[in-house]
């Protein structure tokens, strides 16, 4: 993992980096050739740096990480696991390191790996 990563994540209390690392972990097992960036607080995950590309983003927080999918309204969610309103994005809000080992969650992710650009 890049050392930005772990300066970052070293940096957050230990239930919130679990949390994170378990998350960066799932992404990284379902999209190993990612382009890894940090930007300001946010880890991404993409085709190469930059916006352009992104497919997934992980922004850890006081007490939770938020696990952002940039095209996340055009996928299959049969278990309700995406929030947010927007006519693109939608994110899934992560408590616990459980909360990244649910097969819906998996699902979602796979989903979007397979359709990104």
């Amino acid at each position: 993992m890049t050392p930005e990563v772990q300066a970052l994540l070293a940096r957050q209390s230990p239930a919130v980096a679990e949390t994170a690392w378990r998350a960066v972990g799932l992404i990284l097992e379902l999209y190993p050739d990612a382009v890894v960036t940090v930007d300001g607080g946010d880890i991404g995950f993409g085709s190469g740096a930059g916006y352009k590309g992104l497919v997934f983003v992980v922004s850890p927080h006081t007490s939770w990480v938020t696990l952002g999918l940039p095209n996340g309204a055009a996928l299959p969610d049969p278990e309700g696991l995406l929030q947010g309103k927007g006519k693109v994005h939608r994110h899934v809000k992560l408590h616990s390191p459980a909360d990244a080992d649910r097969p819906a969650l998996r699902a979602v992710l796979g989903e979007a790996v397979a359709r990104r650009a």
